[in-house]
C-alpha cells in the first residue's frame, strides 16, 4: 500500500501526502479494503488549521518508526472535519460514549474492519508522559487487544447502535416557557471575564445570542450584563486581532488573553452576528468599529476562488505558534521610535511579555486617552500591521465551504443595513449573484479550485435557503422566494428521517456511517434543524401553505422532547422556537415603491426574528403588524409603524 493523498483536494489532507502513513480517504473502497484484510481501521480527523493535528503529525506521522506500526496493523483513514461534519459529529459522540473523555481535534478513532468505532482519543503524545502512554504503545496495545478479542469487539456494534438511539431517548414536554432555561444558563458565566468560567475558554456566541434575544423581548437586566461584558473583554485582548481584526478559536487562560492563533471563519460569522444584534439595540462606537474592522479583516483576506470566502488560517507560521502575531518589547521600541511611549498607554506591553517572552497586543483603558493621542496610536497600528504584513503568513486553508459562505453574507446584509453602508450592500449582493450561479444546478458542500469535492450536507441547503429568504424580505426578490421554497421543499425530501422525526446531517438514502448523523445540537455554527424551523416559520407566513404548519408542528414537537437533558447545546433552538410562537409579522401592502426608508429602519431592528411579507396591488400604501392572531390597524406612515412596534412588540 502507499499514502495516496496526493489525489484528495481537501487542504488538510494534501498537508499529509508525504506522511510514510499509508493514508487512505474515507470512501467506499477503502471501507472494503479493511473488511477483505480483516484489519482494524485508524481513523484520524483534523483539519488544515488545527494545530494540535500539526504537533501531533509532525511527532508521530512525520516519524518512519510510527509509520511502520500503523501501515503493518491499520487500515489508516485521514480526514478533513470540514469536509465531512456528518462523519466528525458521529465520531465524536462515539468517543464520548466508549472512553467518557470530552473529543476535540485531532480525533483519533480505533474502528473495527466494519468502520464501527470500539476506542479512541483526541491528542497522544509520541513519548509516554504525565501518565499518558505514548502513540506506539496505544497503537500495540490496540492491534493486540483486537486481534484476541476481534469476534467480541465486532459484535459490539449493535450495543452501540441501540446507545445512540437512547441518545436520541424522549421526553413527554411538548410546549413549556423556554426563557427559564436562558436564566438557568446564567449562573456558570464569568461576570468578570466573560463568556464562561474556567479555561480553555470559547466565545460560544450562539448562546449569548439567545440571551440577548431575550434582553430584547423583556428588557431584563441580567440578560444584557454576560452580552455587553463578552463582546467588551473579547474585543479588547488578545482573542481579537488588535491591529487588523477578526477573532481567534479560543484562549488557553481564563481572561482572554492567550489565543489558540488559529482564525476561522465561522467563530467570526458568529461574532460579527452577535455584534450586529447588540448595536440594533445598544449604541457603541467601540463595538461598531470592531465590527466594521472584522468585516472588512474577513472580506479582504479570507478571499479564496471566484470571490467566495475560504475556511481558516493556521496558528501556526514558521512552525511556531503564533509567531505571525507576537511582539518583542525592544523590536516594538525600535519600530514605533517616538511613538512608542503613547503606543504603551493603549495596550498592555511589558519586557517580560505575556506568552513566551513575547507580547500579545492587548488593550489597556482607552477611554483617559486624548484625542492627539488617539491619532499617534492609530498611526503606530498601521505601521506595526504594515511591518506584520512583511513576516510569513500563516497557512489558509482556502476550501470554500457552502454553508459558511451563505451565512457570512447573510451576516453582512445585516450589517450593511445596520452601518446603512450601500458599498458594503452592492458588495454582498456581487458575491450572492456569484454563489448563486455556482449553485444553479447542484449544491455541494466544498469547493477548492473550481473542483467540486464532497456532497451536500443539511446545513449547505439550509443556510443557502437562509439567504435566499433574506434576499426577499429585503427586496420582494420573488425569484429569490420561489427558489427558497423548491429547495426548501427538496431540502425536507432529501434529509428528513422519519425514524427520527428530524433532519439528519447527510442525505438520508446514502449515508455510508454506522449511525444516521442526526444533530440537534449546535456546534460552529447553530444546527441545521433549527434553521430549517425558522425558515419553516417565514414560508408558512409569506405562503400560507399547510405544509409548512406540518414541518413546524413535527419538528417543534420533536424538539421540545430533548431539551430538558440536552439544553445548553440547543440555544439556537430556544431563540428560533419562541420566535416561531412569538410568530411577529409585518406585511407591507399597495403601492410598494416608495417603502425603503420604512422597511430598511423595520429590518434594521428585527432582521431574522420578524417575517416580512409583500402583498403589492394598487392602493396606497399601507402595512399591517401581527403578532401570533393578534394584528394592528392599517398603519401609514413610519411613525405609525415605530409607534406601534414600540408599544406592542418592544
Amino acid at each position: 500500500m502507499a499514502n495516496i493523498l496526493k489525489n484528495e483536494k481537501s487542504p488538510y489532507l494534501k498537508q499529509h501526502e508525504n506522511n510514510p502513513v499509508d493514508w487512505m480517504p474515507w470512501n467506499k473502497e477503502t471501507l472494503l479494503k479493511a473488511k477483505r484484510q480483516k484489519k482494524p481501521i485508524f481513523l484520524s480527523v483534523g483539519y488544515a488549521s488545527c494545530h494540535w493535528c500539526h504537533v501531533m503529525a509532525h511527532e508521530s506521522f512525520e516519524n518512519p518508526e510510527t509509520a511502520n506500526i500503523m501501515n503493518s496493523k491499520f487500515i489508516n483513514i485521514k480526514v478533513d472535519r470540514e469536509e465531512r461534519p456528518d462523519l466528525d459529529s458521529i465520531f465524536q459522540k462515539s468517543l464520548g460514549i466508549l472512553t467518557g473523555a470530552q473529543g476535540g481535534w485531532p480525533l483519533s478513532m480505533f474502528l473495527d474492519e466494519n468502520a464501527v468505532p470500539f476506542t479512541g482519543g483526541t491528542y497522544f503524545p509520541p513519548k509516554q508522559m504525565q501518565g499518558r502512554p505514548s502513540f506506539n504503545q496505544v497503537l500495540d496495545n490496540v492491534s493486540k487487544v483486537y486481534s484476541e478479542n476481534r469476534d467480541k469487539i465486532i459484535a459490539q456494534v449493535s450495543q452501540l447502535q441501540n446507545i445512540f438511539k437512547e441518545l436520541n431517548r424522549k421526553n413527554a414536554v411538548l410546549k413549556q416557557d423556554l426563557e427559564p432555561y436562558a436564566e438557568k444558563i446564567i449562573q456558570y458565566l464569568d461576570e468578570e471575564n466573560g463568556g464562561f468560567k474556567g479555561s480553555p475558554k470559547f466565545p460560544q456566541f450562539y448562546i449569548f445570542d439567545t440571551i440577548f434575544y431575550f434582553y430584547k423581548k423583556n428588557n431584563k437586566s441580567n440578560f444584557f450584563k454576560p452580552v455587553e461584558i463578552l463582546l467588551n473583554k473579547i474585543s479588547s485582548r488578545g482573542i481579537y486581532d488588535q491591529l487588523e481584526g477578526g477573532i481567534a478559536r479560543y484562549t488557553v487562560d481564563d481572561k482572554w488573553i492567550v489565543p489558540h492563533f488559529e482564525k476561522m471563519l465561522y467563530d467570526n460569522i458568529l461574532y460579527v452576528n452577535l455584534l450586529n444584534n447588540f448595536l440594533q439595540k445598544e449604541k457603541s462606537d467601540y463595538l461598531k468599529n470592531k465590527l466594521v474592522q472584522t468585516i472588512k479583516f474577513i472580506n479582504s483576506n479570507f478571499i479564496s476562488e471566484n470571490n467566495l470566502l475560504g475556511s481558516a488560517y493556521d496558528a501556526d507560521s514558521e512552525g511556531i505558534e503564533g509567531k505571525y502575531y507576537v511582539w518583542d518589547y525592544h523590536e516594538l521600541e525600535n519600530i514605533l521610535k517616538e511613538k512608542f511611549l503613547i503606543f504603551k498607554k493603549k495596550y498592555l506591553i511589558s519586557e517580560s511579555g505575556n506568552f513566551e517572552g513575547s507580547n500579545i497586543l492587548v488593550e489597556n483603558n482607552i477611554e483617559n486617552l486624548k484625542s492627539e493621542e488617539l491619532l499617534v496610536i492609530n498611526e503606530a497600528e498601521k505601521i506595526l500591521l504594515n511591518e506584520r504584513k512583511k513576516r510569513v503568513k500563516p497557512f489558509f486553508d482556502d476550501k470554500v465551504q457552502i454553508d459558511l459562505n451563505c451565512y457570512w453574507l447573510y451576516s453582512n446584509l445585516y450589517s450593511s443595513l445596520l452601518l446603512d453602508d450601500e458599498d458594503l450592500y452592492k458588495t454582498t449582493i456581487n458575491t450572492i449573484n456569484i454563489i448563486s450561479k455556482k449553485l444553479t444546478k447542484n449544491i455541494y458542500h466544498c469547493y477548492n479550485r473550481d473542483k467540486i469535492e464532497v456532497d451536500v450536507f443539511l446545513e449547505d441547503y439550509v443556510y443557502y435557503c437562509l439567504l435566499l429568504i433574506t434576499l426577499y424580505e429585503i427586496n420582494n426578490d420573488k425569484v429569490s422566494l420561489d427558489k427558497c421554497i423548491n429547495l426548501m421543499e427538496e431540502t425536507w425530501k432529501l434529509f428528513f428521517n422519519k425514524d427520527y422525526n428530524l433532519l439528519q446531517k447527510n442525505i438520508s438514502n446514502s449515508n455510508d456511517l454506522f449511525v444516521n448523523p442526526i444533530d440537534i445540537a449546535d456546534n460552529n455554527i447553530p444546527n441545521g434543524n433549527s434553521m430549517f424551523l425558522l425558515i419553516c416559520n417565514k414560508l408558512k407566513n409569506i405562503t400560507n401553505d399547510k405544509s409548512w404548519f406540518e414541518k413546524i408542528d413535527i419538528l417543534s414537537k420533536e424538539f421540545n422532547t430533548y431539551i430538558n437533558f440536552n439544553f445548553s447545546q440547543m440555544f439556537s433552538y430556544l431563540k428560533i422556537i419562541d420566535i416561531c410562537e412569538e410568530n411577529i409579522t409585518i406585511s407591507f401592502h399597495g403601492k410598494l415603491n416608495e417603502i425603503e426608508k420604512i422597511k430598511k429602519n423595520i429590518l434594521k431592528d428585527f432582521m431574522g426574528n420578524i417575517s416580512i411579507i409583500y402583498k403589492e396591488s394598487e392602493e396606497d400604501f399601507f402595512a399591517i403588524v401581527c403578532k401570533n392572531q393578534t394584528c394592528s390597524e392599517k398603519l401609514k406612515t413610519l411613525y405609525d409603524i415605530n409607534h406601534y412596534i414600540q408599544n406592542n412588540l418592544k
